[in-house]
């Protein structure tokens, strides 16, 4: 077998097979790194920063393993793009004959048996529901995966996808009628008989705790498990070793049962009774609460007048529901498993209304969080390194955790002591972009207190000469929904006072992919965005110039999570800040700031207002960690920038 350096050579197998092939030193070098921990099957935790080449520097060393691999994603755009063009290149310039599988979560696959019932119900919302439903049916017909990303004429967000597709709770498994032709289990056959496996960070840790997905019976063949986008890690892995109940689960429950009483308890007349007073406790207890999505602790939700109350009702609706549906659960196997369902919803709302005694307490926090029409109950652990090892025990296998940011100034510690990795190795490869050529970080005078009164008013003042300056171009990375929106609105006031014809986008306004490509396609728009566009954002070229941060993203310290965090870690007697939310930020800030930069001819300003950047001795740290654009405090400077010719 050829060397790795051989593989990345200029004359080698990658140059061959790639038009405009260039070799990048430090890509050879992550790639015979990771290659050497997937030989010893140990750990490594590596930091590669933007234009590095990381998917390649992976993708090679694992094609080339021999072994059963597992590549777990950010997003399932991301996963989408390693599936259909980043491993199909570098399999076909290797010559690697290896079984490739696409493995998604169950309610990305249309299920026969709900696309079945959902047509016989036909009690869609509106006529374009209807006419979504008949477009999917006809998609099953023809399709080989029944993936509904391949779907194209019916919207991601339609009201008919949870309609046709199943969920955990309401699978039928080996009951199923259709049980032979099912995607989910297709899609499972050939991830257990493939080489390399591609899935999501929310498929694989969905799949650890609740051993639904299919990953549970891939791991004990597989010989390497890689994250890519592995900084996201840390809170997916909060969210799935927790457990979380929400108000749809009751009304997704109410519409099975409905549909299935339609079709085998049409005499059983108290069934739709009940069902309803399901939906209008669930409806209420969501009610009890504000109606702007928010985050609440467990002592604001019992301070809620009703919400205590509204529960206990929710309670008692699911078991009447229940003991109704013990009577009529013979009748069907649809019937049998939602008098299950009932059950285990009742079951789950008590676990989490009780807790589960002094160390439920102890090592998790219970909180709320509610949507446009849900509230989420949920219990989060505190700490996810003792399960994370114990997740990672048993099988020796290679693990390999990789994102452009993970370190603090090349300091791992923040990572590897939250995600309990103390025994990994550790290793950083700087971007090799000219960011003193390409890039200016701009940090203006006197901007006020980021919490006073004005703060985003005077943000959007001391950024729109450089937005003038750079003819749009812009994204805006706001840390709240609630800036982002006043950001909107201050600079459509500004461009409408100041004549300018630049296209001006939001987050929400569209799919953010239908967003980006917008953006892409205007080539002087300014897009508005908050958490959605601070990450896994690639947009190259002129297009993106400029890059405005209103404020560090340091989460709210009242948020349930963090505040049961920090006091667990000042009762350590460790410090809170340094340790956890200042390494937060500065891994956030990276992240944002690695829009601007993303080809070697890419230009552009970074500009981040928030005045703790540079006032602040903890500021600096974050200073520090940004790549090494040149600096400057003075507008005129920022504003020149871009009538600086290209060398």
């Amino acid at each position: 077998m050829s060397s790795l350096a051989d593989v990345f050579a200029l004359d080698g197998l990658l140059a061959a097979a790639i038009p405009g092939y260039r070799l990048r030193p430090l890509q050879l070098e992550m790639a015979e790194r990771i290659a050497a921990t997937i030989k010893n099957n140990t750990v490594l935790v590596a930091e590669a920063g933007t234009g590095t080449g990381k998917t390649f520097a992976y993708l090679v060393p694992a094609l080339r393993s021999g072994g059963k691999v597992i590549v777990s994603t950010g997003t399932k755009n991301l996963q989408d793009q390693l599936f259909s063009k980043d491993i199909p290149t570098v399999k076909k310039a290797l010559g690697a004959p290896a079984r490739v599988a696409l493995l998604k979560g169950r309610a990305n696959y249309v299920c026969f048996y709900h696309l079945q019932r959902a047509q016989d119900d036909g009690r869609f919302f509106s006529r374009e529901d209807a006419a979504d439903a008949a477009r999917v049916a006809r998609f099953a017909r023809q399709t080989r995966t029944g993936d509904k990303a391949e779907c194209a004429n019916v919207p991601e967000n339609s009201p008919v996808w949870p309609m046709v597709t199943s969920t955990r709770e309401n699978c039928l498994g080996q009951e199923c009628p259709q049980h032979k032709e099912c995607f989910v289990l297709a899609a499972r056959r050939e991830a257990l008989a493939a080489d390399l496996v591609v899935v999501n960070h929310h498929l694989f840790f969905a799949d650890v705790m609740l051993r639904d997905e299919g990953i549970a019976e891939l791991l004990p063949a597989c010989n390497t498990v890689i994250f890519d986008e592995a900084h996201q890690l840390p809170e997916t892995a909060s969210l799935f070793f927790g457990d979380n109940v929400s108000t749809t689960q009751a009304l997704d429950l109410t519409r099975d049962t409905r549909a299935e009483a339609l079709v085998s308890a049409r005499d059983c007349l108290d069934l739709p009774k009940v069902c309803g007073n399901v939906e209008k406790a669930a409806k209420d207890l969501r009610l009890t609460l504000p109606l702007e999505s928010a985050r609440f602790s467990l002592f604001q939700l019992e301070g809620c007048a009703g919400f205590a109350n509204s529960l206990t009702d929710l309670l008692c609706a699911l078991d009447t529901l229940a003991a109704l549906l013990k009577t009529q659960s013979e009748r069907s196997e649809g019937l049998e498993n939602c008098w299950r369902r009932s059950g285990e919803l009742a079951a789950q709302l008590r676990r989490w209304q009780g807790g589960a005694g002094q160390r439920e307490m102890r090592d998790y926090v219970r909180w709320g969080e509610t949507y446009t029409h849900t509230l989420q109950l949920n219990a989060t652990p505190l700490i996810v390194a003792n399960i994370m090892q114990k997740q990672m025990s048993g099988h020796p296998r290679a693990w390999i955790f990789t994102s452009a940011t993970l370190a603090v100034q090349k300091d791992f510690s923040h990572y590897v002591t939250e995600m309990g990795l103390a025994n990994a190795d550790s290793a950083a490869w700087d971007s090799p972009f000219d960011y003193a050529r390409q890039a200016m970080l701009y940090a203006p005078l006197g901007l006020p207190e980021p919490n006073s009164y004005g703060y985003t008013e005077a943000v959007v003042e001391a950024a729109f000469p450089v937005v003038q300056a750079s003819g749009g171009r812009a994204f805006f990375l706001c840390t709240s929904l609630r800036a982002m929106r006043r950001v909107h609105e201050l600079l459509q006031e500004r461009l409408q006072r100041a004549g300018l014809d630049l296209p001006l986008l939001i987050q929400g306004e569209g799919g953010k992919n239908e967003l980006l490509e917008r953006f892409r396609r205007l080539g002087n728009a300014i897009l508005v965005g908050s958490q959605s566009f601070w990450e896994g954002v690639d947009v190259r070229g002129e297009a993106l110039s400029l890059v405005v941060i209103d404020k560090l993203p340091f989460a709210p310290p009242d948020d349930p999570v963090l505040s049961a965090r920090i006091e667990r870690m000042k009762a350590e007697g460790r410090n809170a800040f340094m340790d956890y939310q200042l390494p937060r930020a500065v891994i956030n800030v990276k992240q944002g700031a690695g829009r601007l930069i993303r080809d070697e001819t890419d230009r552009g300003v970074l500009m981040i207002c928030d005045p703790r950047l540079v006032g602040k001795h903890y500021g600096r740290q974050i200073w520090r960690s940004l790549p090494p654009m040149r600096r400057t405090r003075v507008l005129d400077e920022a504003l020149a920038f871009f009538g600086e010719s290209v060398s």
